[in-house]
């Protein structure tokens, strides 16, 4: 006599039961991420620093994979990968910056005046008063410094210098040991679990190094053709906005809108509305190749995430730990997204192949 067992676990409950501990499964997963936030907050500067040894592992493998070619020893290969970084892309930037340093003064003055000349654009043209757009200039400041109460502590000098050297230091022992760290701590874990912690893993490093080098490579791209436009344009103080285009790159969206935002106030200021006008029409065609173009290719679609995820994440991390972790916060919440992806396919896996496995025959 032969029968067939009917739904059995997760789909045999009723629909309403697994959306109640669906939407448990969701206040608790908000809850663990508030806690960490809070501890994250706690320790802002020591979270930003692993952060960042995780992005500068994550950008030198390449380097580090070419160097073990070479047959050099791997504890070698991981000490001139970092040393080759702070000479190849930290040394040039700070030559550029000491150089374009002396012109911030007028830069910010230069801003100043633009957007003066906003202000009095507005009251003419727009329904609104001066104390009015005194009010939404005032709001607009008071929300760009939200944040850095919260990282007061961390600006220091000597901080920075530590969460540097801490950053590069550990960065220095993920790639000399980062698989073997990584095999151990697989080994500890249960055996069942094994298998989705290696998939995990392996998924998470891939969506971290395209991000890191990707956004690296694109801050450049922008970074040159803003910097070449504004050349070419005659607004003045080309290099340290350029710069500032550089680094707003790596947080997307936002310093990318904020540091265009401060060239187009530039050339307001000073060569007026029509250089204005093609500063801004340059700035919106760079980045309008950067996000249709230059990302789904060198990013890759598996690791972009929708503008709202973005920006949400990009002001998180103000909100946690200032610039430092606008910066982090992008590719942080695409590995988590990355994770949920694989998590769910695994599962639906599993799911089928126990649909597959068919009804169990029993004989009397």
């Amino acid at each position: 006599m032969g029968g067939s067992s009917g739904p059995s676990g997760w789909q045999a409950l009723p629909r309403l039961v697994r959306l109640a501990i669906g939407c448990g499964c969701l206040l608790l997963l908000a809850g663990a991420v508030f806690v960490l936030a809070l501890l994250a907050s706690r320790l802002v500067s020591l979270v930003i620093a692993l952060a960042a040894a995780l992005l500068i592992a994550a950008l030198l493998e390449p380097v580090m994979h070419l160097l073990l070619r070479l047959r050099l020893p791997r504890a070698l290969s991981a000490l001139l990968s970092v040393l080759l970084l702070l000479a190849v892309f930290v040394t040039p930037i700070v030559l550029l910056w000491s150089l374009a340093a002396g012109q911030y003064g007028d830069l910010a003055e230069r801003v100043r005046d633009g957007v003066e000349r906003l202000r009095t654009f507005g009251s003419r043209v727009l329904p609104v008063s001066d104390a009015q757009i005194n009010q939404i200039l005032d709001d607009i400041e008071s929300r760009l410094q939200v944040g850095t109460n919260a990282v007061a502590g961390a600006l220091t000098i000597a901080e920075v210098l530590a969460a540097v050297i801490l950053a590069l230091f550990v960065a220095f022992f993920l790639l000399k040991d980062g698989p073997s760290m990584w095999e151990w701590f697989v080994d500890q874990m249960p055996g069942r679990a094994r298998a989705s912690l290696e998939d995990v893993g392996a998924a998470s490093w891939e969506t971290l190094t395209r991000y890191i080098r990707g956004i690296l490579i694109i801050a450049v791209i922008d970074a040159v053709g803003i910097g070449i436009a504004l050349v070419l344009i005659g607004v003045p103080f080309a290099l340290p906005l350029a710069l500032l285009v550089l680094v707003g790159s790596f947080v997307p969206y936002v310093g990318s809108t904020i540091s265009g935002s401060v060239a187009v106030l530039v050339a307001l200021a000073a060569n007026g509305p029509i250089d204005a006008l093609l500063t801004l029409a340059a700035v919106v065609a760079v980045q309008q190749l950067e996000g249709n173009i230059l990302e789904p290719f060198i990013v890759g679609r598996q690791v972009r995430l929708h503008p709202v995820a973005v920006v949400v994440a990009v002001f998180a991390g103000a909100l946690i730990a200032g610039i430092a972790g606008a910066i982090i916060a992008v590719p942080l919440v695409a590995v988590g997204y990355r994770v949920v992806r694989v998590l769910r396919a695994r599962r639906l896996v599993g799911s089928d192949a126990d649909l597959h496995q068919g009804p169990v025959e029993q004989g009397v």
